[in-house]
């Protein structure tokens, strides 16, 4: 298949097969949730930064304590802790759903078995994921946070800098491993001959450059869509919830701003749906293209 078929199929596949968006949607869903939270928490302790106070890393409990009972604080402290473990194991699980569904579907298989492929194969998308922990934008500024509450002196932006290098390097990494996933879900290989798979695929064809040309092309507006979203949605949520401040107490408005702004992600996150599922959907069915050539290294059989 041409990079346009493939790109075709990996979008006929997006939009035929449902159980496929629903993973997607609740994937993207606590994704951006996750991201959002971040977000919110980083510009109160950038605006506390700039001020000369840095706030703590509990400073938003010790605010809740002292604006709600000790029930509501529990209660509140365990479910945003359920719901943290839940952003966390769930897009991994996801992510092997989607991979090996969109293969069944490339295969003209029946499509089903989404929890079975995602119990599966969840600790190895976990491990693929972990090893390139500083590819994410998200953990790479919390490092940086972190840093500046808490290293002293000249020598924290020297290791802003390290950070910095270790996150390009780490993507470029990535992107070498793109094949990974699918090998680990399609041939069910281990985690370690998945990237050995993916590295050597990638460099065979790195020709194809127009079809990487489009696959990044879609990545990069996924991207700036999901980059603009995180900083829309808790804009309005801030500012609803300051609305209703000066009507209700500060924890009903607070309520009432976090309750629209998950609203407002969920919405956003059935259109980002289709930009997740159609990204794996083309690394799967390209793994599955160009598994149908003979390994450049192989000279004779």
């Amino acid at each position: 298949m041409t990079p346009r078929e493939i790109i075709a199929e990996a979008w006929a596949i997006t939009r035929r097969e449902k159980p496929l968006r629903r993973w997607g949607i609740a994937s993207s869903f606590l994704e951006t949730l996750f991201a959002t939270k971040l977000l919110i928490y980083q510009v109160w302790f950038l605006v506390s930064y700039l001020q000369g106070r840095p706030i703590g890393f509990f400073d938003d409990f010790l605010w809740l304590s002292a604006h709600v009972s000790t029930t509501a604080l529990v209660t509140i402290v365990t479910v945003f802790l359920v719901l943290l473990a839940i952003e966390w194991i769930f897009p991994n699980l996801a992510r092997g759903a989607i991979i090996g569904l969109a293969a069944k579907s490339h295969r003209k298989e029946e499509v089903k078995g989404g929890l079975v492929l995602a119990i599966y194969n969840f600790f190895p998308m976990l491990g693929l994921h972990e090893l390139f922990v500083l590819a994410s934008l998200a953990n790479t500024v919390t490092i940086v946070s972190l840093i500046l509450r808490y290293i002293t002196g000249d020598v924290k932006f020297a290791m802003i800098g390290f950070v910095a290098f270790f996150w390009l390097i780490s993507n470029v990494l990535k992107f070498m491993a793109s094949f990974a996933e699918p090998a680990v879900v399609v041939k069910r290989v281990s985690i370690f001959a998945g990237l050995g798979s993916s590295f050597k695929m990638i460099l065979s064809y790195l020709n194809h450059v127009m079809f990487l040309w489009l696959l990044l092309l879609v990545i990069t507006i996924r991207v700036a869509f999901n980059a603009l979203l995180v900083l829309l949605i808790p804009a309005i949520a801030v500012g609803i919830g300051i609305l209703f401040a000066h009507i209700l107490s500060p924890l009903y408005a607070l309520l009432i701003g976090i309750g629209i702004g998950v609203i407002l992600l969920f919405v956003a996150s059935y259109f980002f749906a289709y930009l997740h599922v159609f990204k794996e959907a083309v690394w799967t069915v390209t793994y599955f293209e160009l598994k149908k050539h003979r390994d450049l290294l192989v000279i004779e059989e």
